[in-house]
């Protein structure tokens, strides 16, 4: 995987290579960490969170040389993910729901994920909650096609705790593995789409006790710092596990993945690094923060 990432996270990379060049100058300390939290702040790592890296490296390089200090860099971006261990739920049978606003990529993490788990021989089944817009639901069941997996949808507008009550009966009936939800992202307020989420995920627990298993917040990491506003709204629906980041390869704002964990207090679990079903990998934080310093 860290070969991977290192292919794919090229555009964040250029940033991080200045950081690289910048440890080998001849600046004076401070003025290294200087251009150090500029670099940060480029790569969308967030004031707060650069900062938390600047103090950290400023108290432990008191006694080093200059040549320690890219270790020292590695040590702060590892403490800032051993906040929230990676640790996917992979009890069977299970249940996932993936949230997020409109456009930050959940049909597709759902169908990513799907393919990840039917490659490892589990059953799964796709069930299309966003019925307020019918392209959500055509784009899943397309992808139920192209992978030859069950799509549960209901009409369009239909109660989508309803739709997920179907596919739950169904689900068990069938017994299958894995049941990925695709929500809603967007009702006539958040208000509304909350209630929503919390609804299904009631609808869940009642039907199936001790799902949902996880419950992913999809992020788009292309839009850096906006994807933290957006995940603030949604740290108002309780019961989120982890963080699901698309377009990882996209972006120069790679350190937006560090500004997530440290702000939302989740991890990243998975990262989409490609537009196919395959792009998929299953976060690390030492591989990531490995691919960006080296």
């Amino acid at each position: 995987m860290l070969s991977l990432l290192k292919r794919k996270l090229s555009k964040t990379k250029e940033l991080f290579g200045k950081i690289e060049q910048l440890f080998q100058s001849s600046y004076p300390r401070p003025e290294l960490l200087e251009e150090l939290f500029e670099l940060l702040i480029l790569a969308d790592v967030g004031v707060p969170t650069a900062e938390k890296i600047i103090n950290g490296l400023k108290e432990k390089s008191k006694n080093t040389g200059q040549s320690d200090l890219k270790s020292l860099l590695k040590q702060e971006l590892l403490a800032i993910f051993a906040q929230q261990p990676v640790l996917v739920n992979e009890s069977w049978p299970s249940v996932w729901m993936l949230v997020g606003v409109n456009g930050g990529g959940k049909t597709t993490s759902a169908a990513k994920l799907a393919y990840r788990y039917q490659k490892q021989g589990k059953k799964v089944m796709l069930a299309a909650a966003d019925t307020f817009r019918a392209a959500a639901q055509e784009q899943l069941a397309l992808w139920g096609k192209k992978l030859n997996l069950p799509v549960i949808q209901g009409q369009s507008g239909a109660d989508p705790a309803s739709v997920v009550f179907d596919a739950l009966k169904s689900f068990r009936a069938r017994n299958y593995d894995l049941l990925l939800i695709d929500t809603a992202g967007r009702l006539h307020t958040y208000a509304n789409l909350m209630a929503e989420l919390e609804k299904i995920k009631k609808v869940i627990s009642r039907e199936i006790p001790g799902a949902p298993q996880e419950i992913l917040l999809v992020l788009d990491s292309t839009i850096g710092q906006n994807a933290i506003v957006q995940a603030r709204e949604f740290k108002r629906f309780s019961g989120l596990t982890g963080v699901f980041l698309t377009k990882l390869d996209g972006t120069a704002r790679g350190g937006s993945v560090l500004a997530v964990v440290d702000d939302l207090q989740l991890p990243v679990k998975f990262a989409g690094v490609g537009e196919t079903e395959e792009d998929l990998v299953v976060f690390s934080p030492e591989s990531f923060v490995e691919a960006l310093l080296s």
